[in-house]
């Protein structure tokens, strides 16, 4: 084992075990276990000891591409000086870095763990590659380049568009010799070779129990692997190196993701099985059989009335006055195949059986998910996210079956809501997916507020299997979300619904998601002045039939057509806002009625002031 002073050893412990010859001093600083075959755990250790002695340094040239020393010992790098530190077998041989270097992370993980080190970006390391009486050039051998121009191709299109991107790195360090001799080269066109370190990954992804593909990272980026016989577009990775949006999409966000205490993309994959649209991912293939499909087996209409839920409820519960109920819905989550939801309210997956009983599904299917009440302001929460929906059908808009549910313990009443995403019976084979729009404009959940409504329906426009029909559907959901005063309507909440048949290599409907995760967000504490999350003709305030109407005109809706849908959507809506209650669902707090009747009335100011 390496011990490194200051990292995984003190100075008084070090001085102890090496005066009674339980450790052997490498160097200052380093030790390694007298017992054990020292020159091996310096290689393996090799790029540890390197970030450790030379921390400004990043790996450079060959290691830059291995993550690892050559098979010949030496370790190159690059940082502010020049020189060469032998230990043993292994050389670290460090240049001067380039005046401007261009780097990226990478992750190793040598047996004492992951960590975290910059190595030359793949740019660089094809000039590095051209370097004229250069050690580090020699190091990188005919395999490397081709690999490394393979995959500067892939990423720019074509070798002139990644000439002219060395050109551009080469140009801002004054290295005009290594630029031309690189750009000779990439019009060889290379082949590509994959090159992995012990940090390396790889996950089967299925889809409703059907492996399609793999994803694998090498611990510099990740690259996605289709299955041979699987040809829809489900998963796609258009951005080379980069995690598909589609499964980054369906990682946890915000409460699950500090539950679950990972810190990348990648420990969040490991720490999970199941996620939503039916997918599953593992490290173990045979895992993926054992897992249990979603079907829906039980409507909860079966078991509601009047917006309550009458089933019994067998999921957390408060509990004892040392656990809060987060802690106890949190612990469901350190079982991994309790399913992994996206967005940043606090929910849990549950199934709901025929006998009326609602259960976490960590061992049954998914079938329905569970909203609690918030905290600081948000206990009303689901009583005003029942109330929209509850609009939301009531003004035309599909939307699941939902219903309030009274907690335990003299908690705030819940919101269940129903999956639409999964087979509905036993008799349906479908295969079922849901994108939301942040996915399908390959953007990270945290762009989700960086768009607008004209730029959703573009996107929406080529892949939809009803062009006209889910374009008004879009501009329906803007009004609605305008209406209620809906902050939150972002990108990904907003989806579209993929359905398949089996065996087929097209999607046979592709259509806008009904309506989920609406809620009038300007009755809660510190968004009493929210806007819409998207801009709707430049403006995300004050919008009025004209702004509509110009988006209508963007997207291809004629002005006729545009019309009669908004007006029968504020007709339906005006109707379902006289009509509408709160359940009489038990712990309803007076808080949460003066919440709900806030909302009512800021529906009817909106409504009233709409022309």
């Amino acid at each position: 084992m390496l011990y490194l002073i200051g990292e995984n050893l003190n100075s008084d412990r070090a001085h102890y075990l090496a005066e009674k010859g339980r450790i052997v001093q490498l160097m200052r600083g380093i030790y390694a276990d007298a017992t054990e075959d020292v020159d091996a755990i310096v290689l393996r250790h090799a790029v540890r000891i390197a970030n450790y002695l030379y921390p400004r340094a990043y790996l450079s040239a060959a290691s830059a591409v291995l993550l690892a020393p050559t098979r010949d010992g030496r370790l190159f790098i690059s940082g502010p000086r020049s020189q060469r530190k032998r230990i043993r077998t292994l050389e670290i041989i460090q240049n001067i870095a380039p005046a401007h270097p261009s780097t990226s992370p990478a992750l190793i993980a040598d047996g004492l763990g992951e960590f975290r080190i910059d190595v030359s970006s793949l740019r660089q390391r094809c000039l590095e590659a051209f370097r004229l009486r250069s050690e580090h050039a020699a190091s990188i051998n005919e395999e490397m380049r081709a690999s490394l121009a393979a995959r500067l191709i892939e990423e720019y299109g074509d070798p002139k568009s990644a000439a002219d991107a060395l050109w551009a790195l080469a140009r801002e360090n004054e290295w005009y010799r290594e630029g031309e001799q690189a750009e000779r080269y990439l019009l060889k066109s290379p082949s590509l070779i994959e090159t992995r370190n012990e940090a390396a990954l790889s996950f089967t992804v299925a889809w409703h129990g059907q492996p399609i593909g793999e994803l694998r990272h090498d611990g510099f980026e990740w690259r996605w692997v289709a299955e041979k016989n699987f040809n829809l577009s489900l998963v796609q990775q258009r951005t080379p190196g980069k995690l598909p949006a589609f499964i980054l999409s369906l990682l946890p966000e915000g409460w699950l993701e500090r539950v679950l205490k990972e810190s990348d993309e990648r420990a969040l994959l490991r720490s999970g099985k199941r996620y939503m649209s039916n997918i599953t991912i593992s490290s173990d293939p045979a895992e993926i059989a054992a897992l249990p499909t979603d079907r829906l087996s039980t409507r909860l209409s079966e078991f509601s009335t009047k917006g309550v839920f009458i089933g019994r409820y067998e999921g957390p519960t408060r509990g004892d006055i040392e656990n809060s109920f987060e802690e106890n819905l949190a612990r469901l989550f350190a079982n991994s195949q309790t399913p992994r939801l996206s967005g940043v309210q606090i929910k849990a997956p549950m199934f709901l059986d025929q006998k009326g009983r609602l259960v976490p599904s960590t061992i049954e299917p998914f079938t329905h998910i569970l909203k609690p009440a918030g905290t600081s302001g948000f206990q009303a929460l689901p009583i005003i996210e029942y109330l929209s929906m509850t609009l939301g059908q009531a003004a035309g808009l599909e939307t699941p079956a939902i219903a309030l549910i009274g907690m335990p313990d003299g908690m705030p009443p819940a919101l269940i809501v129903e999956r639409f995403d999964i087979r509905r019976d036993t008799d349906d084979h479908s295969y079922i997916a849901l994108e939301d729009i942040c996915s399908v404009l390959d953007l990270p959940p945290e762009a989700k507020y960086g768009s607008t409504i004209e730029r959703i329906a573009r996107a929406v426009r080529p892949l939809s299997t009803a062009i006209e029909e889910d374009l008004t559907i879009i501009l329906r959901r803007a009004l609605f979300a305008w209406l209620i005063a809906d902050g939150d309507m972002h990108l990904k909440n907003l989806a579209l619904l993929k359905i398949a048949a089996p065996g087929t290599d097209t999607f046979a409907s592709v259509r806008m998601a009904p309506l989920y995760d609406a809620v009038t967000t300007r009755v809660f504490p510190r968004l009493e002045h929210d806007r819409m999350a998207l801009k709707l003709d430049g403006k995300d305030d004050r919008l009025r039939r004209a702004d509509f109407l110009r988006l209508a005109a963007t997207t291809g809706i004629p002005a006729r057509a545009a019309n009669n849908a908004m007006d029968e959507l504020i007709k339906r809506f005006s109707t379902g806002l006289d009509q509408i209650i709160v359940p009489n669902v038990p712990n309803l707090e007076v808080e949460m009625m003066v919440k709900a009747e806030q909302m009512l009335e800021l529906c009817r100011e909106r409504l009233s002031a709409w022309h």
